[in-house]
């Protein structure tokens, strides 16, 4: 039985791998996303329109925040360098110099934690299975 349990844990570890989002303050993390977040990713997380189509400067449109988008698509490390750092500059800790992201750095604006309990906001508005995805994407600890 204790093995069984203990394989029926292993089996469930990839949905506990959004550790840095868990136990955050998200009622925190609202007022912080409607404060900072809200004038580019819209009120309601709906991103701005024809989010997928490059301006005339070649930066792309702030994306929905909500399931439509694809911001569940990346894991908790990179979402919270895109936002320390701003798009360019996290793209560049990846190696990647040639995108032309118009995601300023939060860097200095709002500490660390508020930017995970923004994160933590923006995933508690996702459905449920959209969060299972979401976190099957963070490398475990």
């Amino acid at each position: 039985m204790i093995r069984w349990c203990a394989i029926l844990a292993l089996i469930g570890a990839p949905a506990l791998a959004d550790h840095e989002l868990l136990g955050r303050d998200i009622a925190a993390g609202q007022v912080l996303y409607q404060a900072q977040c809200a004038a580019c990713h819209g009120a309601a997380l709906e991103g701005q329109p024809d989010w997928r189509v490059p301006n005339d400067d070649g930066t792309l449109p702030a994306p929905p925040h909500d399931e439509s988008g694809h911001t569940w698509h990346h894991d908790n490390v990179l979402l919270f360098e895109y936002t320390k750092l701003g798009g360019r500059g996290a793209l560049a800790v990846r190696g990647i110099e040639d995108f032309n992201s118009a995601m300023p750095a939060f860097d200095g604006v709002i500490s660390d934690d508020e930017i995970w309990d923004i994160l933590a906001f923006i995933r508690s508005t996702w459905p449920e299975q959209v969060q299972q995805m979401q976190a099957s994407r963070n490398p475990p600890h």
